[in-house]
């Protein structure tokens, strides 16, 4: 009996059941919602961005480019043949005449080969005197039938080979003297020398530099420039130089000469543009800052944060006017400034470009304008 009547006890009365049903409901769709709500991934917001309404405009632009002043001509000086320097007449800087000397070579080479040359020419004259009277006694006889013609032949060759050797000993002596002569490193025309390649003492071969002289019939400005810019250029452009330290010194020219292959390193054009009346500021090896309008056609301006990166080229980006999105373009620059980046392919006009915030993007990102500028 004490064993039931404990049980008994435990047992809630159905009424107690019936009111802790309402409860237990309750909590378990409290719990149920609670783990709903943890389920359900929370939206990401748009990323606020500043965009600017790209518009394009016709870039009648004047280009700026750094250069140096060179000589229209440059000549390289060398003996044309081998020896050791024994004097060097000129230094940089100094202006040289037509057929002034501007190194000399040890002649006594050359003296012994022109006291050879001309011994060998004295022999050869005695010897060509010698067989022409043996020829003109043999000539002589033979009218009078007291010599056989064998004879008189045998004379006559040797007086042409005499003849022969005398023409070849003059010309020998003319060679000889010739390089005795190359001893002596001449201008041939009136300039200013801008470098030395050879000193006193030194033995050189036959066409090595020795002296570079700049030639005084004109002055270049020459100039980088990029493979784009060099597309704009009109065909003959008159390009304003003016010198860097001084804007005051100022010549007119135009482009004489454009390399027909770009630096491998640089991928710019060397550029020569002929200098008009120079004035004397304009000293060889000054900097100078040539200035040309250029026609660059349509072309986009966009501030320069706007501009990022895609596979090491280029790029900005662009959002969708409909969905709000984010895309990636590669784009072709045509010039860069320190605030501003002209665009000559990849944009079209009033097409959204971000341009704040360009680094926390990627592609199909949703955003929120924070106002597009025009």
């Amino acid at each position: 009996m004490a064993v039931v009547m404990d049980r008994t006890r435990k047992v809630a009365p159905p009424a107690a059941r019936r009111a802790a049903w309402p409860a237990l409901v309750t909590c378990t769709a409290l719990l149920l919602a609670a783990c709903g709500e943890k389920q359900e991934a929370k939206a990401p917001e748009p990323r606020p961005v500043r965009t600017v309404l790209a518009s394009s405009r016709v870039a009648n632009d004047a280009v700026t480019l750094t250069g140096t002043v060179e000589a229209q001509n440059e000549a390289t000086y060398g003996f044309r043949i081998g020896g050791r320097i024994i004097e060097r007449l000129v230094n940089v800087g100094d202006q040289v005449k037509p057929g002034q000397v501007l190194a000399r070579l040890d002649p006594q080479d050359e003296q012994n080969a022109v006291r050879s040359a001309q011994a060998a020419l004295s022999a050869a004259n005695a010897n060509l005197t010698q067989t022409r009277n043996q020829y003109e006694r043999q000539r002589q006889l033979l009218a009078r039938g007291f010599t056989p013609r064998a004879q008189y032949e045998q004379a006559e060759q040797a007086f042409l080979n005499a003849r022969s050797q005398v023409e070849d000993a003059e010309a020998r002596l003319q060679m000889a003297q010739d390089r005795l002569g190359f001893t002596d490193l001449k201008a041939d025309s009136a300039g200013v020398v801008t470098r030395r390649r050879a000193e006193p003492g030194e033995v050189v071969q036959a066409g090595q530099a020795i002296v570079e002289v700049a030639r005084q019939d004109g002055r270049d400005a020459v100039f980088d420039v990029p493979a784009q810019l060099l597309a704009a250029v009109p065909a003959d452009p008159v390009v304003e130089v003016a010198l860097a330290s001084d804007p005051s010194v100022k010549a007119t020219g135009r482009v004489r000469e454009v390399a027909p292959q770009a630096d491998p390193v640089t991928r710019t054009f060397r550029v020569r543009v002929g200098l008009i009346d120079a004035p004397e500021a304009l000293r060889l090896g000054t900097t100078v800052t040539g200035r040309v309008v250029v026609d660059n056609g349509p072309v986009i301006e966009i501030p320069a944060s706007a501009l990022t990166r895609l596979n090491d080229k280029p790029a900005v980006w662009v959002v969708d006017g409909k969905s709000l999105t984010v895309a990636l373009r590669p784009i072709e620059v045509l010039r860069f400034s320190p605030s501003t980046v002209t665009v000559a392919d990849g944009l079209k006009p009033s097409e959204i470009v971000v341009t704040a915030g360009v680094q926390a993007l990627h592609p199909g990102q949703k955003v929120r304008l924070l106002g597009a500028q025009l």
